[in-house]
């Protein structure tokens, strides 16, 4: 059994170390890496038949052989159209500078080390890949010192494991020629699967007779149809495979079709049965075995993949984006692989953490995390124009740094749904720092009852405004009235006011006395008590009045609110609001860029 693999400058990975068991169910969203993972397997255990093949002399002479050669056309598993695409960021070499000036090109090799364990005890097997040229690649033994001189040894058990990838269904051939074993694995390993099932179930059926019918019984008690034997047609050289359709019969007997007529979700399942059927006692690597199946179809293949891992003495390892998998590889403590961000070993308890991924999050979220180190949650995007005016007028800027290009998310007033995606990232992102601000909330439990919190805490702090919601902290009189005229904004002495200034000003005037009449008949108090909300029972309905009295246009919707804070005179300015901006930027600055750690 494989018990762990390390992969340096593999694709995606620059470095990566996973602990393997049986059965492994790699899990995350689409791109995350899982078949990456599979991929680096099957890279490796290619590597080493090539090695074996032709470099089979004694260990002690491997440090003086040069690596075998892989052509890309042998990467049955991995079809890539250029060697170089294996290489993490294309880049196979690298240049530098020596202590006398002198420029040095070295080589990036991909390193693989694969660690398992059988009856004879642990062991370890590395190897190391140079690129060539776009169409093949070296191999060779991993080197334990710097020139090469000492190179791992390759023991026997690697040698004996056998590695055997499956790449998700493709539909069926109406035809399908028979294959000899080599052509069967080359068309499996080009994902041209359409074009080998009835093959494989022939195989199964003329050298494992009993394999075969546990295998029809299985197909028949989750799909209630029975396999027909596969006929071979020695004048076509085509195999031909038919099914009976115990629900449609036609006089009196069963109906029969051909297997090209049945759904794609028990093509898929025959599929995985009959080549694990094929392979046994082989680390079989499955990608994506649900896929054409519905819910309760993934649960029941699913189980009966992991039954017949256990008869046949395999280990599997399955790549998978399905919720339902997940749920199930937690409810019977099988190890899940999270690739969210670095892969890494889900701890029981955190299925849910990586659900909410799966469910909530796309490609951006995890990218945001980590470019910025750092998320901001706020009820909607006016909360954000409104905090990057407050910054400004207060020349506060450290907030005006964080504020300008924010990775901020809108989850209303729920601190539950801010959670929900902040620890969802935080499987992908564990350094990710992320602050919440909400308007006053009546069921605040759950947020920090100050600022009190630490920011180079992995953590969300969640806070509130203590008055009803932000656009109290500008819904003043006094900054109304400097609104009318810019002037106002440090002074109101009258002889600085134009005509049309004053006129304005009497609008607004009038205004807010209509506004605060209206409110005092409706019981609602005074437009300046903390308590109301001041944007939709205040400031709109005022600015609405004043623009009626003045006969022009309202340019002042609730949109438009954030223009009020730079009228604001500095001393009505609440300390909250400092505070609140402190708190904001102290997350920042704690956030750690680029980090997955």
């Amino acid at each position: 059994m494989l018990t762990k693999l390390k992969a340096r400058n593999f694709k995606c990975f620059e470095e990566v170390e996973i602990a393997l068991g049986n059965p492994v169910v790699l899990i995350g969203p689409n791109n995350s890496g899982k078949t990456t993972v599979l991929q680096a397997l099957a890279l490796w255990t290619i590597g080493l038949q090539r090695w074996q093949e032709k470099r089979s002399e004694r260990q002690s002479q491997a440090r003086k052989r040069p690596g075998v050669t892989i052509n890309r056309q042998d990467l049955l598993t991995i079809p890539h159209p250029q060697a170089n695409l294996l290489w993490r960021d294309l880049q196979t070499r690298f240049t530098s500078r020596s202590e006398d000036d002198k420029q040095e090109t070295q080589n990036i090799r991909i390193e693989l080390i694969v660690s398992g364990v059988d009856d004879r005890g642990a062991w370890k097997c590395g190897l190391e890949f140079d690129y060539a040229n776009p169409e093949s690649f070296y191999c060779r033994p991993l080197r334990l010192d710097q020139d090469g001189q000492q190179r791992m040894p390759v023991p026997e058990q690697a040698a004996g494991v056998h590695v055997a990838f499956l790449p998700p269904m493709s539909g069926l051939a109406a035809v399908e020629t028979r294959l000899d074993p080599g052509a069967l694995n080359v068309r499996i390993g080009e994902g041209r699967t359409a074009e080998v099932l009835r093959n494989l179930c022939y195989i199964v059926c003329q050298n494992k007779p009993e394999q075969w019918k546990e295998l029809t019984s299985q197909i028949d008690r989750l799909f209630g149809v029975q396999l027909n034997q596969p006929r071979y047609w020695e004048e076509r050289g085509e195999i031909t495979m038919k099914y009976q359709q115990k629900h449609s019969r036609r006089k009196g007997k069963a109906l029969e079709l051909d297997l090209s007529s049945s759904g794609r979700g028990l093509q898929q399942t025959l599929l995985i049965l009959v080549y694990m059927y094929a392979n046994p006692g082989a680390v079989v690597l499955l990608d994506e075995p649900d896929a054409h199946l519905e819910i309760l179809r993934q649960r029941q293949i699913y189980t009966c993949i992991k039954e017949l891992a256990g008869k046949s003495n395999s280990q599997i390892m399955i790549a998978s984006h399905s919720e339902v998998l997940l749920n199930e590889a937690g409810t019977g403590q099988d190890q899940i692989i999270a690739c969210v961000g670095h892969p890494h070993v889900l701890a029981q308890g955190k299925i849910n953490e990586v659900l909410k991924a799966l469910a909530l999050l796309g490609f951006e979220d995890y990218y945001q995390a980590e470019q910025t180190g750092w998320v901001l949650y706020l009820e909607g995007a006016t909360d954000l124009r409104i905090l990057q005016a407050f910054a400004e007028r207060l020349g506060h800027t450290g907030a005006q740094q964080a504020l300008a290009r924010p990775f901020v998310k809108y989850v209303g007033s729920t601190p539950k749904e801010a959670r929900r995606h902040y620890y969802g990232l935080k499987e992908a992102s564990p350094s990710l720092k992320g602050v919440a601000l909400f308007d006053h909330l009546e069921d605040n439990n759950d947020v920090l009852p100050s600022e009190a919190g630490d920011p180079s805490q992995s953590r969300l702090q969640v806070l509130m405004w203590q008055r009803n919601e932000i656009e109290n902290y500008f819904c003043t009189r006094e900054t109304l009235l400097a609104y009318t005229d810019p002037a106002l904004k440090n002074s109101t002495k009258l002889e600085q006011l134009t005509i049309q200034a004053v006129s304005q000003q009497k609008a607004m005037d009038a205004a807010i006395e209509e506004i605060t009449n209206a409110l005092q008949s409706l019981g609602k108090g005074s437009p300046w008590d903390a308590g109301i909300k001041a944007s939709d029972e205040v400031l709109v309905p005022i600015f609405k009045a004043y623009s009626r009295r003045l006969g022009i246009y309202n340019a002042m919707g609730k949109k438009d609110l954030y223009k009020l804070v730079a009228c604001i005179p500095p001393a009505d300015i609440d300390p909250e609001v400092t505070a609140k901006l402190d708190a904001v930027a102290a997350v920042a600055e704690a956030a750690q860029p680029g980090s997955t750690a």
